[in-house]
């Protein structure tokens, strides 16, 4: 099994930035084995939106919302996940997930595929 803690989220105005950390334990198999994984989004009565992923030979996908802003990146040696939010608007408040799984092609957008999940880190952005 894998367990994603998220740390990093908080408050900031718009404009700002932050990052987020992802931090992946557990079974060292797994965790090696594990393909595509990303950062997903929920705001309060939304649906659960895919932000940015990225599979295990390093290639990306961004939602078009945060194109130019957003920045994912993985540390193979550290187990971690990272996302580089810069010039934030208030409709990038939400609750920021990470995820993983073990497809490693063609990484989706969509929740479904995903099994491991971490617990939410919260970004609120003021206007």
């Amino acid at each position: 099994q894998v367990q994603l803690v998220e740390s990093g989220g908080g408050s900031v105005q718009a404009g700002g930035s932050l990052r987020v950390s992802c931090a992946a334990s557990g079974d060292i198999y797994s965790i090696y084995y594990m393909g595509c994984m990303g950062w997903f989004r929920q705001a309060p009565g939304k649906e659960r939106e895919g932000v940015a992923v990225v599979d295990s030979n390093g290639r990306l996908k961004y939602a078009d919302s945060v194109k130019g802003r957003f920045t994912i990146s993985k540390d193979n040696a550290k187990n971690t996940l990272y996302l580089e939010m810069n010039s934030l608007k208030a409709e990038d408040t939400a609750m920021y997930y990470c995820a993983g799984g073990y497809r490693d092609y063609e990484c989706p957008m969509t929740p479904y595929e995903y099994r491991y999940w971490g617990q939410g880190t919260q970004v609120t952005v003021s206007s």
